[in-house]
């Protein structure tokens, strides 16, 4: 049930409450809104009135937010982006729903994204928007459905469905890798190359081959593509996924720089928030992910 009325200030209010607690000024915030000062001040004293307090302090030439004020324009801020983003769905798919996705940029170009057609074909009706991002984000605050989530179920407050394992492989160009490749050694003395969000990846490969080795430095990159690329180009050894790297390898222009057993960092995983009721477009989302995990398993 909707909140009484008398609670609810009106958007142009609202959106003047926030533009002030943002610019600092009513001659700002109604540059930005296309109004008049006055204007400005009507807004923000029809909102006084309304909700019976006071909402403004004036000091010189600024105007600031009573600390009352500053928590309730943060949720009003959150409140006028999530009504924009369901306005920005409701135009790109007048017809049915749209799904909001985060992905990684990597497995959403490797794996995900040559699958889509599928899920498009079978699903029309929905429209799935795609944006990255490299770390666990609030559902609160963002406008994502679901995300692609890569390593251990430690995203509180979400729901779970693991996609596939990911195994990693330690690679080089063919050109630097040396004669005596079948001694580990040689591997704590080359350069390695680090992703941003895996800081301790190449510690737990080495541990895993029984070796322990700590203090690891070199260059570090932000995304796979960028690392992939610096090892071809023979920058140093990087730990890649396989499903990444299938081509290089055959082509040859990346070599296995150890022959030792594979390693896996972690699961791939989609996550959703609890605190929500899934849409009707993650159900159908949802349920073509399932089958795709079916096939490939049975693959």
């Amino acid at each position: 049930m909707i909140a009484p009325r008398r609670f609810l200030p009106s958007i142009p209010s609202l959106l003047a409450l926030e533009a002030v607690d943002r610019l600092g000024s009513a001659s700002a915030a109604a540059e930005e809104l296309s109004l008049t000062q006055s204007a400005i001040s009507r807004q923000l004293k029809s909102m006084e009135e309304q909700l019976g307090v006071d909402l403004i302090q004036r000091s010189q030439m600024r105007l600031h937010l009573t600390p009352a004020a500053k928590e309730y324009v943060q949720v009003a801020r959150t409140a006028l982006n999530q009504l924009a983003q369901a306005s920005l769905k409701l135009k790109a798919n007048p017809t049915g729903g749209s799904l909001n996705l985060s992905i990684l940029p990597a497995f959403g170009m490797h794996w995900l994204a040559p699958r889509l057609q599928d899920f498009a074909r079978r699903h029309p009706e929905v429209t799935v928007n795609l944006n990255t991002r490299l770390r666990p984000f609030d559902f609160d605050t963002e406008r994502f459905d679901a995300a692609i989530h890569f390593g251990q179920r430690d995203w509180a407050g979400v729901n779970y469905l693991r996609i596939m394992r990911e195994d990693v492989l330690p690679v080089c160009s063919p050109d630097l890798l040396p004669d005596d490749a079948e001694d580990i050694g040689w591997l704590t003395e080359a350069p390695l190359l680090h992703l941003e969000t895996r800081p301790d990846a190449w510690e737990r490969w080495f541990a895993a081959q029984g070796q322990e080795v700590t203090g690891i430095h070199g260059m570090l990159f932000d995304q796979f593509s960028t690392m992939g690329q610096a090892t071809i180009h023979g920058l140093g050894v990087a730990l890649l996924p396989s499903y990444l790297i299938e081509a290089d390898l055959a082509a040859g222009r990346l070599v296995p720089a150890w022959r030792g057993p594979g390693v896996s960092l972690g699961d791939f995983y989609l996550v959703w928030p609890q605190s929500r009721a899934e849409s009707e477009p993650l159900k159908s989302f949802r349920a073509w992910l399932q089958g795709q995990i079916d096939q490939t398993s049975n693959a």
